[in-house]
């Protein structure tokens, strides 16, 4: 049932240790293909070697081929009680359960009247609090999953003692999908699996659930995004742009639609921070994609990506390591990473290169009169230094520190 060579997602199953048999529905949410499914053959495996007998372990997979259209919660709950044959606890490890409809009454049943330890995954909103907690209010615990970080991905591929520069370009153009490191695929193969990943995500969490008919419309919507990934922007002001390409649409419209990708986990909403009035702005939020690599399937790779791509990977990671991410105003000066977790509190700028002819990067940072953790993050080796506290870095570098 689960492999035996599992290269270990070390963070996830140090996470979620301390919850094995804790009396909550540990819910694993993430993109499609991000490893969620990995992560519970890792959680299996952490059993086994806990000495559970593999007779009290259940696997479920629910897809839309596993899973026929007359199959109910109910059928998930009898098919589920059923393999129980004795007053002994069960592990159920689900994967995929939003496509079973109200899949949430049917886990809290198992919860209420049976002796087990649940863990389910899923890759849109139905696995989201505001789907779930009228079932599982106070029973549950989310529990993000992203692609592979770059510490990840060096060692799905087995890069040791070599160049990080160079191994950061590899991760910085292949993307963290565990299926591309996972393979030996050129660039040109690697984001056609991507594209294929993508989509998937958008036939069936996107277009199908929400039956959009104005594909093409969409379509723009979506490109729109990835072509504009880390810049601020409003619903109102690409529902301007389309109207300039003869393309009418409701600025309602471009807010659902922008709603439904945050949804399926394509991409993620940054607000803005107010540092002055210590509050969060609710308009010209940006955005970030869940994976790089997802950009270059659409529209292929240009050196004028490279800014944005780098914001995306350090926004990501700080995600992976539990942060709030804000985008930073302080005044008329804008920060590109507020981060905060708990009394923690740490502010980034990412640049590929320190410009000769500009210290906005260091003095955006200078004039944040506090003492926190301040950051400019780098692709250029030679621009590292420290300018009066602030640490100049590369992002390899940034990537792989332990501690910020």
């Amino acid at each position: 049932m689960f492999k035996n060579d599992l290269i270990v997602r070390k963070d996830y199953i140090d996470y979620i240790k301390p919850f094995i048999n804790v009396n909550m529905v540990k819910i694993i949410v993430g993109v499609r293909r991000s490893g969620k499914s990995y992560i519970l053959d890792m959680i299996g495996d952490e059993l086994l070697k806990n000495g559970i007998d593999h007779k009290h372990i259940i696997y479920r997979l629910f897809t839309s081929v596993e899973v026929d259209d007359g199959y109910s919660k109910k059928d998930m709950f009898n098919e589920l009680k059923k393999q129980m044959k004795d007053n002994k606890k069960y592990y159920l490890l689900l994967d995929e359960v939003q496509e079973v409809k109200e899949w949430e009454q049917a886990i809290n049943s198992l919860f209420e009247t049976c002796n087990v330890d649940i863990y389910v995954t899923g890759s849109n909103s139905k696995l989201t609090s505001d789907h779930i907690s009228s079932y599982l209010s106070g029973r549950y615990i989310l529990i993000p999953c992203y692609t592979l970080s770059f510490k990840e991905y060096l060692q799905f591929k087995n890069i040791e003692n070599s160049d990080l520069d160079e191994a950061y370009k590899e991760y910085a153009r292949f993307g963290g999908f565990p299926l591309i490191a996972t393979s030996k695929l050129n660039l040109q193969k690697a984001y056609q699996v991507v594209d294929d990943i993508y989509h998937s995500i958008i036939t069936k969490d996107v277009l199908s659930n929400h039956s959009i008919k104005d594909v093409e419309k969409f379509n723009r919507i979506v490109k729109y995004l990835m072509d504009n990934m880390g810049k601020t922007f409003s619903a109102n002001s690409i529902a301007k742009y389309l109207k300039a390409q003869q393309r009418e649409i409701s600025t309602e419209s471009v807010y659902n639609y922008i709603t439904w990708l945050k949804d399926s986990f394509i991409i993620y909403e940054c607000n803005r921070y107010d540092l002055q009035g210590k509050s969060i702005l609710k308009t010209q939020e940006k955005y970030y994609l869940s994976d790089i690599s997802l950009r270059y399937a659409i529209f292929g790779y240009n050196k004028k990506m490279d800014d944005s791509i780098l914001e995306n990977i350090i926004y990501l990671e700080l995600k992976r390591r539990g942060y709030d991410v804000f985008v930073g105003k302080n005044g008329d000066k804008e920060i590109d990473f507020l981060a905060k977790r708990r009394d923690e509190e740490i502010q980034i700028q990412a640049t590929v290169r320190l410009p000769d002819d500009s210290n906005r990067e260091i003095e955006n940072l200078s004039t944040i009169n506090d003492f926190n953790h301040k950051y400019v993050v780098t692709t250029n080796r030679n621009d590292v230094q420290n300018i009066n506290g602030i640490k100049v870095v590369h992002i390899a570098d940034f990537l792989l520190m332990e501690n910020w």
